[in-house]
């Protein structure tokens, strides 16, 4: 998937490097710079999973305090006590990752360095504003910096990129189907704007199509409900259409991946010429999307190949063609010619020399 990998790339790019923030000299801080940022370390790897924990954690912190049934009481300081401590946490870590290069202002000013910044801010703005607590949620952002961890995990993810390859290979045709259903959506709207009419909620074409999307997607939320016995039976053909609509989408999706999973990789990509398609059998001759027939780069190598097995004919053609005589020969009972025990033909005579003879 070319956009994952894109963005995997990103992130990974915009991790800050030694020859950038500068390794410093002295062993406590190259061992500080060891765990902190280098994420191939034994010691790097377990920080990086210490530190994605404590802030999913933080996350969770920030939902429970957000629900009215959960923070009351002495669980409210339960959880800004925890706040306290996630903020305190950040923060020491943040200032480990300042005290353990040589250019500490080039790292705040990365990306990665931002993101970090933008994580313990909320946790001291909520001392002056309680309410500002819940951009706690910002620290959301630090869950990125596992992206640069990604690459060596690339070659584990291609069951979970096969999903995205097969709603890029079906793009087209759910844009089709999309199409399609904005058109009954606008129609349907209109229908039920002309049967129902402002009296019974549909006040504009606008509010007949939310009533449309709502019943097509089989949501319903009730708040607009046709009354008259012909929106009625108008609504339940809608509820109707809506079903066979949900399976037109899963079975573009489910077809897809169904050929993702049972296409064989070829030995050597056959791409097509015409729309670039590479995804194809290895006995493929034509193109599975436009019908163009493939290049033939692979046949000429195959070809190659059964040329340099086959025996050499001119070489050894003659020498193969005698053999299969003399087997002819053996088993018709008769011993094959040899040209050079063979005596020498007579030249033939000629007739005026003879008669020259004679009469000498």
């Amino acid at each position: 998937m070319r956009w994952l990998d894109f963005l995997i790339d990103f992130f990974h790019d915009k991790y800050p490097s030694a020859e950038r923030l500068g390794v410093p000299v002295a062993r406590w801080r190259q061992s500080i710079y060891r765990t902190v940022f280098e994420t191939n370390t034994p010691m790097g790897k377990r920080f990086e999973k210490r530190l994605t924990v404590a802030i999913v954690l933080s996350l969770c912190v920030v939902i429970a305090h957000s629900i009215p049934s959960i923070a009351q009481g002495w669980v409210v300081y339960g959880l800004r006590t925890l706040e306290w401590l996630f903020t305190l946490a950040f923060t020491v870590e943040y200032g480990l990752r300042l005290i353990s290069v040589r250019r500490p202002w080039r790292y705040v000013l990365s990306f990665y360095g931002l993101v970090d910044l933008l994580a313990i801010i909320p946790g001291y703005l909520s001392l002056f504003h309680p309410e500002y607590q819940f951009l706690g949620a910002i620290r959301a952002l630090r869950l990125v910096r596992t992206f640069h961890v990604f690459p060596i995990l690339r070659g584990f993810l291609e069951d979970y990129f096969m999903l995205g390859r097969a709603l890029k290979h079906s793009a087209r045709k759910i844009f089709v189907f999309l199409s399609v259903v904005a058109v009954i959506v606008f129609v349907m709207g209109a229908l039920i704007f002309v049967i129902e009419g402002p009296e019974h909620g549909f006040t504009s074409m606008p509010m007949g199509m939310y009533w449309a999307i709502s019943t097509v997607t089989t949501v319903g939320y009730g708040d607009v409900t046709p009354s008259t016995p012909l929106g009625k039976i108008f609504a339940s053909a809608m509820m109707l259409v809506g079903w066979s609509i949900l399976a037109v989408p899963t079975g573009i999706v489910g077809v897809e991946l169904s050929r993702g999973f049972g296409t064989k990789p070829c030995r050597r990509p056959l791409h097509c010429e015409t729309c670039g398609e590479a995804r194809h059998e290895d006995d493929a001759r034509f193109c599975r999307r436009c019908g163009t027939r493939l290049t033939e780069e692979r046949n000429e190598a195959e070809a190659g190949t059964v040329r340099a097995a086959a025996p050499d004919v001119g070489a050894d053609g003659a020498g193969g063609s005698t053999a299969s005589t003399a087997r002819t020969a053996t088993m018709a009972g008769t011993a094959p010619a040899d040209p050079a025990a063979a005596p020498a033909k007579p030249p033939a005579n000629d007739g005026r020399r003879t008669d020259g003879a004679q009469a000498a």
